[in-house]
């Protein structure tokens, strides 16, 4: 693998240089592009049934609300099993899925329910596919080209979102929503294919674990990671108004510009165009403005644009402004997620992006059923018009509270260097009568007699000078969410009442496993800084004991 250029000097196109990247990317891109004609096939056909605006939006809703309620697993399975095998599976799911929704369309026995249930099902299985999607791409890609490779993603998405609707919209008015279905399951087909010919992926090592323990994990990383979290808390206050463009769009485009498939398909064109072009200008703009200010910049313009999209009875104003609209929606989505790619350590990836998707596909089927209900008690153009508010509004949060910077953090993964512990006893199981004594060299590898054993206490006692307390006591709030982060079910401080000069740092792991997985793979650069400071404000190293719970008889 070639060195990476330097940032300045790359181009946004630099991933596709990677073979297997290049070939997964394209795959993506035509599946991408059959599930936006399946989303125009499905709203056309039920406004052709003249559905409500609520059972319009009711699409939006089906195809998101599975990785709400089941994203987080989701990461977790892409963790425990085999990515490539996984995405096969789901691969294969939705070709069946898909010729089963175009027979049933092209026989005449589609209903609206139907349709929906078919919807949720394909959702479904992308709520399976995009954690595990997501979390191969740092797998294939230097850890430089992150950024690069989640913007190319939002290009491959916009393109989709350009060609598809064009597409559907031409096919649905020749030859019908069933020929729109099957051309969906043949896309699905082609990322088959490319998976099958893949042959030389290798799964990352890591230490097995139970499925409710690594959810758990999961959601006590992203509650712990400042960074994460509000990355997640200003997505959602983002994506909830502004999906009500998409899921109203389509109304829009038959009752207020007057206008067929053929011009709805041409309206998504004019969006997914802004965002590819966006996708190139972002990056230069992130660059020098930095990931808050682009944010807070593009949900301006998006709310600005909906606003006046909610408004114009004008095709040619519409496209004009959509185009910008799609421009201001890659400034908030790639951004978003070409951080959180990037600063994820890979432990934790695919569940922390597991609940990325389940913030955006979630607050996707929230915002359109909220549309939906609206547009349907107060009018489509004052729902889209409120809905431009608020995003605006979620902007200009940020001039308040602007989001934590990522360019000088340490996220490359290390091991907590085991040289470093003292001698430490450990309860043993299989021998209540007495202890094992090991030393470091049987810490880093001999411990199997108590893998996986019950609740695991560890004390670390710190000796502090008193013209050092107030500060190491403050520091140790950061270490707390280091080690929350890393497995911590529960986490103290302690005064030794007998020693006033010590103090004792005490936290709880669900098991001995974890916290060999927390010695060996779940500190970064930025945790290993904060316990090497912490001993600095002590005098002398720390001692370190650990107790692993015993079964009661």
């Amino acid at each position: 693998m070639s060195e990476p250029a330097p940032a300045a000097a790359r181009s946004a196109l630099a991933p596709l240089r990677l073979t297997v990247f290049r070939w997964l990317w394209i795959a993506a891109v035509v599946s991408n592009i059959g599930s936006w004609m399946q989303t125009v096939g499905a709203q056309w056909f039920l406004v052709d049934n003249q559905s409500s605006p609520t059972l319009i939006a009711l699409v939006q809703t089906a195809a998101a609300l599975p990785v709400l309620l089941f994203g987080l697993g989701a990461g977790v399975i892409s963790e425990l099993f085999n990515r490539r095998r996984l995405l096969i599976g789901v691969q294969a799911f939705q070709v069946c899925v898909g010729v089963g929704l175009a027979a049933l369309t092209a026989a005449g026995e589609m209903t609206p329910a139907l349709l929906l249930v078919a919807t949720f099902l394909i959702g479904s299985a992308n709520a399976l596919q995009l954690p595990a999607y997501m979390a191969l791409v740092p797998e294939i890609v230097p850890r430089p080209l992150i950024p690069d490779a989640a913007t190319l993603s939002s290009i491959g998405v916009n393109i989709a979102r350009a060609v598809g609707p064009a597409v559907a919209g031409i096919a649905i008015a020749r030859l019908g929503v069933p020929f729109v279905f099957a051309v969906n399951a043949a896309s699905f087909a082609v990322f088959l294919v490319v998976l099958v010919a893949w042959r030389d992926y290798r799964p990352p090592r890591q230490r097995a674990e139970p499925f409710l323990d690594a959810a758990r994990a999961g959601l006590r990383y992203v509650r712990y990671a400042g960074v994460v979290r509000r990355l997640y808390v200003q997505l959602a206050l983002f994506m909830i108004p502004a999906n009500a463009l998409w899921a109203l769009l389509p109304v829009i485009a038959s009752t207020q510009l007057r206008v067929g498939s053929n011009g709805y398909g041409l309206l998504l064109f004019a969006v997914g165009t802004g965002a590819i072009v966006g996708a190139f200008v972002i990056n230069a703009a992130r660059r020098r403005l930095g990931t808050s200010m682009i944010v807070t910049v593009s949900s301006f313009v998006y709310g600005a644009g909906m606003a006046l999209v909610s408004r114009s009875h004008s095709m040619v104003v519409t496209l004009v402004v959509l185009v910008v609209v799609g421009v201001a929606w890659i400034g908030v989505i790639a951004t978003i997620n070409g951080v959180v790619q990037s600063f994820l350590p890979s432990w934790v990836r695919a569940r922390g992006l597991s609940v990325y998707q389940v913030t955006l596909f979630g607050c996707t089927a929230l915002g359109s059923a909220i549309a939906g209900a609206l547009g349907t008690a107060i009018g489509v153009p004052v729902t889209v018009t409120l809905a431009g508010v608020l995003a605006i509004l979620s902007g200009g949060v940020l001039l308040v509270r602007p989001l934590l910077t990522t360019a000088d953090r340490d996220r490359a993964v290390v091991a907590l260097p085991l040289t470093d512990l003292p001698t430490v006893t450990v309860s043993e199981p299989d021998d209540l009568e007495g202890h094992a004594t090991m030393d470091d060299g049987d810490f880093a590898g001999q411990m199997t007699p108590v893998t996986g054993a019950g609740h695991t206490l560890v004390l670390v006692r710190y000796a502090v000078p008193e013209s050092r307390r107030v500060e190491f006591i403050a520091h140790m709030r950061l270490v707390e969410r280091s080690r929350r982060r890393t497995g911590a079910r529960e986490w103290q401080l302690y005064t030794d009442l007998e020693h006033p000069a010590e103090l004792v740092e005490a936290f709880m792991l669900g098991s001995w496993r974890e916290h060999l997985s927390q010695h060996e793979s779940r500190h970064t650069g930025d945790d290993i800084a904060l316990l090497a400071l912490a001993r600095d404000l002590a005098v002398g190293d720390p001692v370190v004991q650990h107790f692993v719970a015993v079964d009661r008889v």
